[in-house]
């Protein structure tokens, strides 16, 4: 089942001999559940997809729906609903806010949406303990490591129990280690807890924990790979050469 399907998608920066076409007539469908890399390489479009999807930013053309609702359509009211109750975040630098502790960090989309506090530290609570970090619940984002950080921010994208996680190279600040740590609690969150994952990515390792990668190359979408994990990453590779990356 279908659950983000853009049409014509296309964004226009600009006018006249100026415009810069970052996005042409992309189409594109994710399934629920499914786990999506989007790659190409530098200005390719790849953002910009990822906030369109998100609705952070509006076509110039085309449309995107989510769950079978066209949100370029929505009032702007009805759409910071639809973000802050079925969408979550994950962005290259956490965004974590250096005063408030991981629970806090992580309670806050919820809190923000008129959850109980007592109500929205447990659910906090939960999502921080399966990513391993019930221990550092009071500890500041500057008292934990980035791949820590990041994992309380993957907590505060899923405390409000989105079906649509969208993450902008979410493994771009970390070492290997933690960033394929990372790509794992994300493919995680897609097969244990049924969410929907959409990352842009430049990396061919994080990428093949996906199910499938999209190729952008210009605005538009070049080719796609359903992936089987054994030597998935350097497939991707092969592809990126293949596409002129």
């Amino acid at each position: 089942m279908s659950l983000i399907r853009t049409e014509n998608l296309t964004k226009i920066y600009g006018s006249g001999e100026t415009a810069v076409i970052a996005l042409d007539h992309v189409n594109l469908n994710v399934n629920a559940g499914e786990f999506v890399a989007v790659m190409g390489p530098s200005g390719c479009g790849k953002s910009t997809l990822l906030h369109l999807l998100g609705g952070l930013d509006h076509p110039s053309e085309g449309g995107v729906s989510i769950d079978g609702i066209a949100i370029s359509e929505m009032k702007d009211d009805d759409l910071t609903k639809l973000r802050r109750r079925k969408m979550g975040f994950i962005f290259q630098f956490f965004n974590l806010i250096p005063v408030l502790n991981a629970l806090e960090n992580a309670c806050l989309p919820i809190t923000l949406d008129g959850v109980k506090p007592a109500e929205a530290r447990q659910r906090a609570t939960e999502w921080l303990k399966r990513f391993g970090l019930g221990n550092r619940l009071t500890s500041r984002p500057d008292q934990l490591s980035g791949g820590q950080q990041q994992r309380v921010a993957v907590a505060r994208a899923l405390v409000a129990e989105p079906t649509l996680i969208l993450a902008d190279e979410p493994t771009g600040n970390l070492d290997t280690r933690s960033g394929d740590e990372i790509a794992s609690l994300l493919r995680q969150v897609t097969k244990d807890y049924g969410r929907t994952v959409v990352m842009v990515t430049h990396d061919p390792r994080i990428a093949a924990y996906a199910d499938r990668i999209v190729f952008l190359k210009d605005g538009r979408i070049v080719d796609e790979t359903n992936l089987e994990r054994r030597g998935g990453a350097q497939k991707i590779v092969e592809k990126i050469k293949e596409i002129g990356g």
